[in-house]
């Protein structure tokens, strides 16, 4: 099964935070290097508990999945990232 997800590789102390916000599953390392591949095993690690459970499928679409082919396709479609400068009271 193929899954294309978003990567947010975020710098946080000493820490790198890789995060995807469609699975929402975080993970850290000591460099962004090592922060994606502890995201990417958090993710195959909970696929595959989840796939044991039988509910693989239906957590992938409460998160917006939808399975077509052995390849999943998000319903919504991400259209960019913006940075506002608010000012707050």
């Amino acid at each position: 099964m193929v899954l294309n997800i978003t990567m947010e590789l975020w710098k946080k102390g000493a820490w790198y935070i890789a995060k995807s916000p469609e699975l929402d599953f975080v993970s850290q390392g000591k460099t962004r290097e090592e922060a994606k591949k502890n995201l990417i095993e958090v993710i195959n690690i909970q696929f595959h508990e989840m796939q044991e459970m039988g509910t693989l499928h239906e957590y992938l679409s409460e998160c917006g999945f939808e399975l077509k082919n052995d390849t999943l396709f998000p319903k919504n479609e991400m259209i960019g990232f913006e940075r506002y400068s608010l000012e707050v009271a």
